[in-house]
């Protein structure tokens, strides 16, 4: 497999760089998935024939790339959902904007719903929405362009490209948001950048971090 990169890798985890563009898991069409490049993988070069074990800890959308982890037993994904769950997994993801944010850090709190393949800024206590949080920091600015460093501290449906325009700063290429174009990107100019947890079976801190797709627009000092 020559794409995508292989982050981390052991006997119970499995961490590529997703190409912006492509699915993280087969969607039943014929198109070629993260997921099922990495099973591809671990039958030709592991030398395991039949089915592999391999599911998604999280998932990222199709435009966006960066880091994806898998788990490669059972153990590891009962003990990665139970880190999830407990919000014990740090996701830092790098987004490029082209309108500055409020403060050079902060924390955006919205509350959002799903409507037609978006998430929408909802009113107080209406129904379905539900409390969004990230927490950012501007981490360099250039020719009309910032780059924000997005900490999550809830996972929902379009979280950050949603709280980012409600606050006027779509993610540069995210059409479906209000974002001006990207090109040449093949996505939109949001990266999974680097993820931090406990190991499910060693117990050790694994801190995983992805580059950024070539090519992108502005990169951390």
């Amino acid at each position: 497999m020559d794409q995508p990169e292989i982050l981390y890798e052991d006997n119970h985890l499995l961490a590529l760089n997703k190409p912006a563009g492509m699915l993280t898991q087969p969607s039943g069409r014929d198109e070629a998935s993260l997921e099922s490049l990495a099973k591809e993988w671990i039958r030709c070069v592991k030398g395991k024939p039949g089915e592999v074990f391999l599911h998604a800890v999280h998932r990222l959308d199709r435009p966006v790339s960066g880091i994806v982890l898998f788990a490669r037993t059972g153990k590891a994904l009962s003990r990665m959902n139970d880190q999830q769950r407990r919000r014990e997994i740090r996701k830092v993801y790098h987004a490029v904007i082209t309108n500055d944010l409020p403060a050079r850090e902060g924390t955006l709190r919205h509350l959002l719903r799903h409507s037609r393949m978006r998430s929408i800024q909802a009113p107080d206590h209406e129904e379905g929405a539900r409390e969004c949080t990230l927490h950012y920091r501007i981490l360099r600015g250039h020719s009309g362009m910032y780059l924000a460093e997005i900490v999550l501290e809830t996972g929902r449906y379009h979280q950050i490209r949603a709280q980012l325009a409600a606050t006027g700063c779509p993610v540069m290429g995210d059409a479906r948001y209000g974002g001006q174009s990207a090109a040449p990107l093949h996505g939109i100019a949001l990266h999974h950048a680097r993820m931090e947890f406990t190991h499910p079976t060693l117990r050790n801190l694994v801190t995983i971090e992805a580059p950024y797709p070539v090519p992108w627009p502005l990169r951390s000092p």
